[in-house]
């Protein structure tokens, strides 16, 4: 029992030396990158939406002949 309770205590020893490694972002590096992932998905919607439309205009104008 001691063995395992030994093992956890290194465990966690070991999980809180790693946590002390993290280096946060500021808020100002937040700010700018949430920014850009907001950016880049709204962009990649319109793109994916724009040749949604032309394809279907495509397939519509096919299945119509």
């Amino acid at each position: 029992m001691g063995e395992t309770e030994s093992k956890k205590e290194s465990w966690f020893a070991g999980l809180k030396s790693e946590f002390r490694k993290i280096v946060w972002p500021t808020k100002q590096s937040l700010a700018r990158q949430t920014a850009a992932v907001v950016v880049v998905s709204v962009v990649l919607g319109l793109v994916i939406t724009l040749l949604d439309t032309i394809i279907q205009y495509g397939v519509n104008f096919l299945v119509n002949l």
